[in-house]
């Protein structure tokens, strides 16, 4: 399809298409956006516009940061410039075919990518890439649960004693899928729609819990995929009077949300470049470096990962989230799963949770795998059997935060870190975590009351 701007706006006109939708998604993964006329577009289809950068220096309740140098009162919050990527378009069909298009900041220099927009940090890491004759593909999993409460109901109960679409522990139940049928058919024929086509969709383990499995793409549409399908899922059960949620944990009594990304490196011919039937465990060299990069560097980028005050109560041993940087071949206790096959041969992500942001999880995984491939990282043995066991076992180095000021932390003071996001990105980054925990930490909550209020 033609995605010129002056093809799209002589289309849109035809159509009778009055506005279009955009979205760019902040530092925390949440998309922020505006209608905007015809006419508005039209003018900026070929070239930038200005959107307020505030937009990279609030966290997820709109609060400014009061630590950061990119943007803040000290700037006066100008307009940053952005560009629309026209191949992104999609049509909005509970809006009429009203069309949508994702947005990136754009910086000044040659290469035209933001120093903070973690669309932007992606493209630049797909590029490195590029730059060593390969292209990535990937392929995000999320877990997340539905509640039969609005917005406005979970905030009244104040999160508590919400109501789950379905009860009780009942994971890949087809009496359940079954049951809601019609809601599991909506939902996939939905996420076709808006071009986030999904190759499974399941319940998992707990109750109102689903798991989707986004079909694999290229990584930049691969990603763009993940972020649209966090904010359109909500979308779609809030506009039924229901309502999900991607946190890590909502509730201690069940497990936690993850955010799984399955990844793999391609030849230009299309060949996978991770598989080589002459290995062991069908590992070519590359994905054996690959995968070493990722496990060396992986609790340096945690913070990445794993990026809330609330990621960490996922965390936990025995609670299918890894607790240290693990490996194994199809071993779903570790943090990176090997998966086997000549066309399949891919690495599982286990360690993100369903918070992440999917761009930046993309350019910290892929970044550290090129590391690991540049430098030839010899890959530690695999872990057979419960990796929990043995974990305790492994180096420091290899162990995992177990709070987010940990993890921001080290964060901060990697050089992988910044080789893979640029200075810029870093120091903003871990400005922001530094922001989440510290108004964390000034707040009482209910534990705390509970605990103390008369006791002691």
């Amino acid at each position: 399809m033609e995605t010129s701007g002056d093809a799209l706006i002589a289309r849109y006109r035809e159509e009778g298409v009055r506005r279009v939708k955009l979205g760019i998604c902040d530092v925390d993964g949440v998309l922020r956006g505006k209608y905007i006329s015809l006419d508005k577009f039209a003018s900026i289809a070929g070239g930038t516009s200005g959107f307020c950068d505030c937009v990279l220096g609030w966290d997820v309740d709109d609060q400014l940061y009061d630590n950061a140098t990119v943007t803040g009162w000290h700037t006066a919050f100008p307009d940053a410039p952005y560009r629309l990527d026209l191949a992104s378009e999609r049509r909005l069909a509970d809006e009429a075919g009203v069309p949508f298009f994702i947005g990136q900041f754009v910086g000044a220099g040659d290469d035209d990518l933001h120093p903070v927009c973690p669309r932007s940090r992606l493209a630049h890491v797909l590029q490195d890439a590029e730059s060593l004759g390969f292209s990535a593909k990937l392929g995000f999993e999320y877990e997340f649960f539905v509640f039969r409460e609005t917005a406005q109901t979970a905030r009244d109960k104040h999160y508590r004693d919400l109501v789950p679409l379905s009860p009780g522990n009942f994971g890949y139940s087809v009496l359940r899928a079954n049951t809601y049928g019609e809601l599991f058919n909506e939902f996939m024929d939905y996420c076709i729609e808006l071009g986030m086509p999904l190759e499974g969709l399941h319940c998992e383990t707990g109750p109102g819990v689903w798991e989707a499995a986004i079909s694999a793409d290229a990584a930049a549409a691969g990603a763009d995929q993940a972020v649209l399908f966090k904010t359109f899922a909500k979308t779609f059960f809030q506009r039924r009077e229901m309502l999900a949620t991607f946190m890590a944990k909502w509730s201690m009594a069940y497990p936690g949300q993850s955010g799984h990304c399955h990844q793999s490196l391609v030849a230009p011919d299309g060949s996978n470049l991770f598989f080589d039937d002459a290995d062991e465990h069908s590992m070519s060299k590359t994905m054996r470096h690959y995968v070493a990069g990722v496990v060396t560097y992986l609790r340096e980028l945690l913070a990445v990962y794993a990026p809330t005050i609330n990621s960490y109560t996922r965390l936990v041993k025995g609670a299918w989230a890894p607790t240290a940087a693990t490996w194994g071949v199809e071993n779903r206790t570790c943090a990176l799963r090997v998966i086997r096959g000549e066309k399949a041969q891919r690495m599982e992500f286990r360690i993100g949770s369903a918070d992440a942001n999917p761009y930046l999880v993309a350019a910290a995984t892929i970044g550290a795998g090129l590391k690991g491939i540049r430098e030839e990282l010899e890959l530690p043995p695999p872990l057979v059997g419960n990796a929990y066991e043995q974990q305790d076992n492994l180096p420091a180095a290899r162990q995992l935060p177990g709070s987010l000021k940990e993890a921001a932390r080290d964060f901060a003071a990697s050089d992988v870190a910044r080789e893979i996001f640029g200075d810029v990105f870093v120091d903003h980054y871990a400005a922001s975590r530094d922001w989440e925990v510290r108004e964390y930490e000034r707040h009482v909550n209910d534990w705390q009351l509970s605990r103390y209020f008369e006791i002691i």
